[in-house]
């Protein structure tokens, strides 16, 4: 344009309602996206997934092949796992976010339904799943459950002269040998969560005094195995899938499964729920029947993951075992959360 003078003011004009159209376009679909449900009524859900991409995707595939309906799906990264999307549902309240949330744990879950965003819906496909692994308001649905453990190298560790109980490790004599994810996001953050749950607050505190100056802390429990396996630690906190995952490599490496207390560990399911405000409500609502169907916790179940089903008549088809599980309601987990979390910043963190 720049070469050309015939008619310059006309194309300058041109130009001006151009840019203006698009500007007047951009505001009313931002206005419109606050409207809600009615603005994209066709189109693909958008899915925010904190699962390990790798397992969702093939999930998600198979959704797609079987409906014929395809999914948007957004990943969180290993170290902010399900924080940050928790954080960016949040700042979306109101607008076009996302349609479904599939998160590797609980706790965050039941924080946004306590906040008001997400939508009741009582998926037919979890008739068979036990009260504990359903919100009694029906705002989520949990399924494939991973258990926290501790990991080791057998070759290097007997796993017999390991302690018992998950306080233990807080103690002069392991806490050296320990690494740890950061307990502000994922797993490990519910688990500390749960410790403050059961213990109370002095105990809690107690336990994180005792890892403070002496545990490694890492960005995420895979990088916790790999300390282990890379002979930086002796043992650390992590949840199943990570392990089994990691023993493709390792073989040798292991894991037991220590008792909160009140004579199980924490198990830490899956969840998925609608989010308020989404744009694709009847897209939403098929995708989250088949999130919770004994298909995929079966399928989760047979991937390298090794979700544990909560549907007991799975686990007895695929000749799984449950292990030994807290007393502890996940709705006191998450009323421990912010004093844990503050803690664990003061004190682990500091």
């Amino acid at each position: 344009m720049c070469g050309c003078s015939h008619g310059a003011s006309a194309a300058r004009h041109l130009v001006v309602i151009g840019i203006s159209f698009w500007l007047g376009t951009i505001a009313v679909g931002l206005v419109g996206c606050k409207r809600g449900p009615a603005i994209q009524p066709e189109g693909a859900p958008i899915l925010y997934c904190s699962v390990d991409e790798v397992f969702a995707r093939d999930i998600l595939a198979r959704y797609e092949a079987k409906t014929g309906r395809t999914v948007k799906p957004i990943f969180d990264s290993e170290a902010g796992k399900t924080t940050g999307l928790v954080r960016r549902i949040q700042s979306e309240a109101g607008r076009c976010g996302a349609d479904v949330f599939w998160s590797s744990e609980v706790f965050n879950t039941i924080l946004l339904a306590r906040r008001g965003l997400l939508t009741p819906y009582d998926p037919p496909s979890a008739v068979d799943i036990t009260p504990r692994y359903r919100d009694p308001e029906h705002r989520w649905t949990a399924f494939g459950l991973r258990a926290r453990v501790i990991a080791f190298d057998s070759e290097k560790t007997d796993g017999d002269s390991l302690p018992a109980t998950w306080e233990a490790y807080a103690s002069p004599e392991w806490a050296p040998r320990v690494a740890i994810a950061n307990p502000l996001f994922g797993t490990t953050r519910g688990h500390v969560a749960a410790m403050f749950a059961l213990w109370g607050p002095q105990r809690g505190e107690a336990f994180l005094r005792g890892l403070a100056d002496e545990a490694l802390v890492t960005d995420g429990n895979s990088s916790a195995v790999r300390m282990v396996l890379g002979g930086a630690k002796e043992v650390c906190m992590t949840d199943t899938d990570d392990v089994v995952v990691a023993r493709r490599r390792s073989p040798s490496l292991q894991c037991v499964y220590p008792d909160m207390g009140d004579g199980g560990t924490l198990l830490i399911p899956n969840t998925v729920a609608i989010v308020a405000g989404g744009a694709h409500p009847d897209q939403a609502r098929q995708l989250v029947d088949y999130l919770v169907s004994a298909e995929v916790e079966r399928l989760l179940a047979q991937s390298d993951s090794k979700n544990v089903p909560v549907r007991k008549q799975l686990r007895d088809e695929l000749g799984v075992t449950l292990p030994a599980e807290t007393e502890l309601s996940y709705d006191a987990i998450a009323d421990a959360m912010d004093d844990a979390v503050q803690a664990a910043r003061e004190i682990l963190l500091k």
